[in-house]
């Protein structure tokens, strides 16, 4: 020993807690525990009410109201339009302008649609074949702007009256209206399909449909020889009568416009129904609540 004394050791600090020691400024943003722990909070709730707005907009809540304003009449109506190539001959007129068959049936057709509130509207084209463009609805604007966007060509560019008009047929027979209607408008004679449209009338008959048949078209069969694209009115007036209609014969725009206030006096009869259950989806209210509590939890997590 060389008789030095080395210096004491400092006393030992009391144990600590084992917390975090940072400086005094980065303390003063966090804010403190009790600011964490409401921040923390905070976001909880937020999740929890994104969680429920979900699975309350996916359950598609809905509410049902009074349909008084809409009462059905329990008629059901089918439009049979032919689509053959004849019908983009440019024969017609519109405010003075020269326009094709079918531009000029969908102009007056579509306005006759929309006047049919309370009426089950379907639409049925036909050409070569046949097809259900718009199904038995009470939704008549949707039936008219299909009618507006039917084009030549889409079920070939012949013309199966008989076909078209089945097809109209079996859809109304399988409707549960009390009324049963079908409009059926051709420019031509019935030249493709499997069957004739007197033996489809003769059905329509016996099951109790009216069939209206529009023959469409300047000129007729035995007023052109040797011209395709003309429409065959007997036929078409042979078919309106063995099922119970009328027929009408339209060459120029205001006749058809005539034709369907005609039809509309025909089938004018608002008789008691059952009335149409109107519908309001409310599933976007708790959607728009989920989306912006989304927003508020992205927000606080940066805020953090």
């Amino acid at each position: 020993e060389s008789g030095t004394r080395s210096a004491p050791l400092p006393p030992a600090r009391a144990g600590g807690s084992g917390a975090l020691r940072v400086p005094d400024s980065i303390a003063a943003r966090l804010g403190g525990g009790a600011t964490l722990a409401a921040h923390g909070r905070r976001r909880t709730v937020l999740a929890w009410i994104l969680w429920a707005a979900l699975v309350t907009a996916l359950a598609g809540p809905r509410l049902v109201l009074p349909a008084a304003a809409l009462p059905a009449s329990g008629r059901e109506i089918v439009l049979a339009l032919d689509l053959s190539g004849s019908m983009e001959r440019v024969d017609f007129s519109i405010e003075g302008r020269n326009v094709s068959r079918l531009a000029a049936v969908k102009r007056v057709g579509a306005e006759f649609l929309r006047r049919r509130a309370g009426d089950r509207i379907g639409l049925v084209v036909f050409a070569d074949q046949a097809d259900v463009a718009a199904s038995l609805t009470f939704d008549t604007e949707a039936v008219a702007r299909t009618l507006e966007e039917a084009r030549v060509g889409l079920v070939g560019r012949s013309t199966g009256i008989g076909d078209g008009l089945g097809l109209a047929l079996k859809r109304l027979d399988a409707a549960p209206g009390r009324s049963k209607v079908v409009v059926l408008l051709s420019d031509g004679a019935n030249n493709a399909g499997q069957t004739t449209p007197h033996d489809v009338a003769e059905l329509a008959r016996e099951l109790g449909i009216r069939v209206h048949t529009i023959a469409l078209g300047p000129r007729e069969t035995g007023e052109a020889d040797g011209d395709p694209d003309v429409v065959d009115a007997r036929a078409l007036r042979d078919v309106a009568e063995t099922s119970g209609g009328r027929a009408f014969r339209v060459r120029t725009t205001d006749d058809l416009a005539a034709v369907a206030e005609s039809i509309d006096e025909l089938e004018a009869d608002r008789a008691p129904a059952p009335p149409v259950p109107l519908r309001r989806d409310l599933w976007p209210w708790p959607g728009a609540l989920a989306l912006l509590t989304a927003v508020a939890l992205l927000l606080t997590r940066r805020g953090a």
